[in-house]
């Protein structure tokens, strides 16, 4: 078995425990001590938290949606192919190092979160 390599750690405002970015060969792992928080071979929660929020809101003229925290970009992703062009979303994202990673060796995981344009994201 391939052994999990660390890629990068962040501190999280208020927490005592680091955020941990992990690869194993082609999968990704986001920890928080030593709980998996999200893995990019499996984001089927991510997708169905964003179909949930859309299912609501998805044909509603000019709608508005925020997402509280970035991760690996899954929610940000699936929540774009289902709303409208006019829509517009808002990420909220408390550990800047989400984004850069999100924008650096991520990227390939979901490459329309670091180039949409129907919204912002946020650093708190």
């Amino acid at each position: 078995m391939i052994a999990w390599e660390l890629i990068d750690c962040a501190e999280i405002p208020g927490a005592t425990e680091q955020l941990r970015l992990y690869r194993r060969d082609q999968e990704y792992s986001m920890r928080l001590g030593g709980t998996e928080l999200m893995t990019s071979r499996v984001h089927g929660s991510e997708d169905a938290l964003a179909d949930l929020a859309c299912d609501r809101v998805a044909d509603r003229p000019d709608c508005r949606l925020l997402i509280g925290g970035l991760g690996m970009g899954y929610t940000l992703a699936a929540a774009l192919r289902r709303l409208k062009g006019d829509a517009r979303v808002l990420v909220a994202e408390l550990v800047p190092a989400v984004i850069t990673w999100n924008r650096g060796v991520l990227a390939e995981l979901v490459p329309a979160v670091i180039t949409w344009n129907r919204g912002v994201l946020a650093e708190l």
